[in-house]
C-alpha cells in the first residue's frame, strides 16, 4: 500500500475535495493531525512523515510553517503532553482512538506552546477536527478534556473570570 493510500491519506484527500475554502491555518492543523495519526498508527519517523506530507500533491493552501511547528512540536513533546492529558481522561490513554489521541495531542501542544492563539480558538479547532475525522461523539470527549486542561495551561486567560 502506498503512503497516499493510508487511512490518513484517504481522509485528507476526501476532505480537500469536500471543502476547498478552509483557512490555511485550519488546513495546517488538519495535516498535522494526519501526521500525528500516522505516527501513532505506524510508529513512523516524524521527519519522514513531515517530508511525505509536504511532498503530497493537492493538499490545498496551508500554512507550512504552522504545520511543521505543530507536527514536530507535538511529536517531540508527546510524553510531556500525555502526562498533562492523563489526569483529565476517563480511560487509559492507550484506549483512546487514534484520531482522538491525535486531536488531543495537537490541542494540548497548541494550548501549551501558542499563547498568541486564544484557548477558545484552539479548543474550537480541536472540536471541529474531531467532528470531521473522529467517531460520533469523539468531539464531546475532546471538548471535555481540553476544557479541563485549558485553565491549567492558560491560567492568565482564566484569572479575570468570575467563579
Amino acid at each position: 500500500m502506498s503512503s497516499s493510500e493510508t487511512g490518513a491519506g484517504k481522509l485528507a484527500t476526501a476532505e480537500i475535495r469536500k471543502s476547498p475554502n478552509k483557512s490555511p491555518r485550519h488546513r495546517a492543523r488538519e495535516l498535522a493531525l494526519q501526521g500525528i495519526y500516522q505516527w501513532r498508527i505506524t510508529a513512523g519517523d516524524e521527519a519522514q512523515i513531515e517530508k511525505q506530507i509536504h511532498a503530497e500533491k493537492n493538499l490545498g493552501r496551508y500554512d507550512k510553517e504552522l504545520f511543521s511547528d505543530l507536527l514536530r512540536g507535538a511529536l517531540k513533546q508527546h510524553a510531556d503532553l500525555e502526562t498533562l492529558l492523563v489526569p483529565h481522561l476517563d480511560r487509559p490513554i492507550d484506549e483512546i482512538s487514534p484520531v482522538e489521541f491525535a486531536v488531543l495531542l495537537l490541542g494540548s501542544y497548541e494550548l501549551s506552546r501558542h499563547p498568541e492563539v486564544p484557548y477558545k480558538v484552539i479548543i474550537n479547532e480541536a472540536v471541529e477536527l474531531a467532528k470531521t475525522f473522529g467517531g460520533t461523539d469523539g468531539h464531546k470527549f475532546v471538548n471535555g478534556v481540553l476544557d479541563k486542561l485549558a485553565p491549567q495551561l492558560r491560567a492568565p486567560e482564566f484569572s479575570g473570570r468570575a467563579s
